[in-house]
């Protein structure tokens, strides 16, 4: 029961800090104070409560030098000119008559470079819905097709902070993950694409408006230099070098870019590394390019810190013991894969972001996962496949909210965002050969 009240205590601050726009670190903080008096009253000493915090953080310091890199590369890419090369010469080669397929296959390209939904929403969704509102498509197809997109990336690039988070708290392989995500994802990537074309045809794009490009142009050197930072991730990546020394490389080519290529001051280049990329707030360029840096980074790594401090507590008390045991009876019947899916979708739905989902599934399910006899890998891409994606087709979570948001699009949108629930629906067809592996 003392459990029961510190999750509905908990749940109470996550929507209270929602309703009133206050961040979530707010009701995460509440949360370990209320999870840390459960501990306790269970009879735990307060030096023990402190040390299962600590222990829980601890697990976090890893990802933190990676944020940091991601924030980094996210601001001096815009500086360099990169995110503008992807930009402009990608809405170059669009098709007006396919112009849906492309806005998916764009944004996935550019969130693949930037491993962030948020960056790419905010920079070649930003243009592409612009281009879709002034050519008389369909907004809600136009902002799914981009949603889609860039959670593609979101999912599966090796900068992006949740394929990191994933990686770091099943003590995987971040590329052997990539890698199966990749396999994974070929047949809902493929149904997206032949949905995308559907949708094209009775949707083509009349581009007139060339001002945004035009704008683009007069303010960066888009030459092909530019491309440099994100050719460098993609090879490395190619062959699965340190994701910390790819980025690092990334951010050296940028730096130079910066430099020799734009013109930019070296003061200036530092201060974008840290606190961003600016633009004068009166062009029109500002919303879009504008962003990023070591700082933006840092409310996320408080975020993962702190819920991590949960995972402390509840491995060492056995708190999330009858959960698992009602979560083990349910795989038995409907397998592990479904069981994942569905407690994903429950956090999901009551945690209104992407980062606890994760964490939680994870704690929930890995002690299923093992006495199965499943590898830390299956555990992995079982949580790329369900909790990664489900936070966004909630409408009430930051995940979606925040796209949704930036495109000034409804929360239809989502129903057009085919491959968030592809990802997670084709993948049930798993579940045959993975019952074989459970069924003992």
């Amino acid at each position: 029961m003392d459990f029961l009240i510190s999750v509905l205590f908990f749940l109470f601050s996550l929507i209270f800090c929602l309703s009133r726009n206050i961040s979530v670190l707010a009701a995460l903080a509440i949360g370990t104070v209320s999870f840390s008096i459960t501990a306790l009253h269970r009879g735990y000493g307060i030096k023990s409560v402190v040390l299962m915090l600590l222990r829980g953080v601890k697990k976090s310091f890893t990802l933190i030098p990676i944020f940091a890199l991601i924030g980094i590369i996210t601001g001096i890419w815009r500086a360099s000119g990169t995110i503008s090369f992807f930009v402009y010469y990608g809405t170059l080669i669009m098709n007006p008559n396919y112009f849906i397929l492309f806005a998916f296959l764009i944004s996935c390209t550019v969130s693949f470079a930037l491993g962030t939904s948020f960056g790419t929403v905010g920079t070649i969704g930003v243009v592409l819905i612009v281009l879709a509102r002034g050519g008389g498509v369909n907004i809600n197809a136009a902002a799914g097709a981009i949603i889609s997109g860039a959670f593609f990336g979101d999912r599966c690039s090796p900068t992006s902070s949740s394929a990191n988070l994933v990686a770091t708290v099943t003590g995987t392989d971040l590329y052997g993950n990539v890698k199966r995500m990749m396999i994974t994802g070929v047949v809902p990537f493929a149904a997206t694409v032949i949905f995308y074309i559907y949708l094209s045809k009775n949707n083509p794009i009349s581009i007139t408006d060339r001002t945004l490009l035009n704008e683009i142009e007069a303010h960066f050197n888009l030459s092909y230099v530019t491309v440099l930072p994100a050719l460098i991730i993609f090879a490395l990546a190619l062959l699965r070098k340190n994701v910390k020394i790819s980025m690092s490389f990334s951010i050296a080519a940028a730096f130079f870019i910066c430099l020799l290529i734009q013109k930019m001051k070296l003061k200036d280049v530092l201060y974008t590394m840290i606190f961003g990329f600016q633009m004068q707030s009166d062009n029109m360029l500002s919303g879009i390019i504008s962003g990023g840096g070591l700082l933006s980074m840092f409310g996320v790594s408080l975020i993962i810190m702190t819920a991590s401090s949960f995972s402390g507590i509840f491995e060492e008390t056995g708190m999330l013991n009858e959960i698992q045991e009602i979560l083990k009876k349910m795989s038995y019947k409907a397998g592990l894969y479904l069981t994942t899916a569905f407690t994903s979708l429950v956090m999901s739905a009551f945690c209104c972001n992407q980062t606890l989902p994760i964490l939680l599934t994870h704690q929930l399910m890995n002690k299923l996962y093992k006495e199965k006899g499943l590898t830390d890998e299956d555990l992995a891409i079982d949580l790329e496949n369900t909790a990664v994606m489900t936070p966004e087709l909630f409408p009430w979570s930051i995940a979606i909210a925040v796209p949704l948001a930036t495109l000034s699009a409804a929360p239809t949108s989502i129903l057009y965002a085919v491959y968030l629930y592809l990802v997670p629906l084709i993948n049930i067809v798993r579940l045959p050969a993975l019952n074989k592996k459970t069924a003992l």
